[in-house]
């Protein structure tokens, strides 16, 4: 039964019938004159091939260019790969990485999305943009079988920074499996310099096993149903921002967090402990929020966060929900060195 409804509902969403809900007359005229101008932007040039970049890492920013002509290359891949110390799991990937490379452009840009399906995998593959104006989000034109190829064509409407995730059926099971990343469509301009970016995306697995189980574990249906993971980690793995991965910084930078949630089911309170957010990008949009000390992020959603650090020291970035910290995984690092700064933090006795 589960397994029927599960089907049911992956070919709705692969077949686009989400996308065939209209909109009454005269809704959203905000939204629509907000992309008028930049649907008239004339993207000029030669196709440049992007630079993509796996997490933490991101690409350089766009700055003042102007809108042109990108071609981002992917390829999804199905391999096995360590998802904690000696606890390995068959992941699906975009670019071989969990989460998938980092995608960024420019407002305006023409971009030519290539997919590539490795001959290897078992199952067919496709792309879903949540930064995409189009039915399925691309992922009706890019449905690709094991060794072909597709790709297709869309400009970039609206700024901000999306998800993107594999969308074919099962589509639960290949988020679950790791098909999903962050594509950022920056503003007219590019966003404010600051020293350091970095890309952290939440995850869950849900497999058959234990947490801290060793040895190769497959897919656990009946656990992902009933929304109880056994791992909810950043980047891919448990520590994988620990230890000698640590993300770093000096004092008195200036640092920017490209946060998503693949999910596929939970919502994630994003924290860093110690630190407060200067700057929260809301869902990843236009709307900035100041001074947030946690901020919701839902599944298949984003937040881009901004915070200076003025004190030297290890910062926990975790999820809030508190026990993903110490049960499930959900911890990272910041380790930021330089000067003391008393003034602002002092330890007296």
């Amino acid at each position: 039964m589960n397994k029927s409804i599960l089907k049911i509902m992956s070919a709705v969403i692969l077949m686009g019938g989400l996308a065939a809900c209209k909109q009454n007359p005269g809704e959203n005229k905000t939204a629509e004159s907000s992309t008028a101008n930049t649907a008239e932007i004339v993207a000029e040039g030669n196709p440049e091939v992007l630079e993509l970049t796996a997490a933490p890492m991101v690409p350089k920013p766009v700055l003042d260019r102007a809108a042109k002509k990108v071609i981002v290359n992917l390829e999804t891949t199905e391999e096995e790969a360590e998802i904690d110390d000696g606890v390995k799991y068959k992941v699906w990937t975009f670019n071989h990485t969990v989460p998938g490379s980092f995608i960024r452009v420019r407002v305006g840009d023409e971009v030519q999305l290539n997919i590539k399906n490795a001959a290897n995998s078992t199952l067919p593959h496709n792309i879903d943009l949540h930064a995409v104006n189009g039915p399925g989000g691309g992922a009706e034109a890019t449905f690709v079988a094991p060794g072909k190829e597709a790709s297709f064509t869309f400009k970039a409407l609206n700024p901000g920074l999306y998800v993107y995730h594999c969308a074919a059926p099962p589509v639960p099971m290949h988020i679950a499996n790791g098909m999903y990343g962050l594509i950022l469509v920056e503003p007219e301009g590019g966003l404010p310099k600051v020293d350091r970016e970095y890309y952290i995306m939440q995850g869950e697995y849900y497999i058959k096993g234990k947490y801290e189980e060793k040895g190769f574990h497959e897919f656990d249906l009946d656990k992902g149903i009933a929304e109880n993971p056994d791992y909810v980690v950043f980047n891919g793995r448990k520590g994988s921002m620990l230890g000698p991965k640590v993300l770093e910084a000096k004092v008195g930078e200036t640092v920017r967090l490209f946060v998503g949630n693949g999910g596929p089911n939970l919502t994630s309170s994003f924290h860093v402990i110690g630190e407060i957010f200067d700057k929260v990008y809301i869902e990843g949009g236009n709307k900035i929020n100041e001074n947030v000390q946690t901020t919701l992020i839902p599944a298949g959603g984003s937040a881009i966060v901004e915070f200076k650090v003025d004190v030297p020291g290890v910062y926990n970035i975790v999820d809030h929900s508190i026990f993903r910290v110490f049960n499930k995984g959900a911890l990272a690092q910041l380790k930021v060195t330089g000067p003391e700064n008393e003034k602002i933090f002092k330890k007296t006795k």
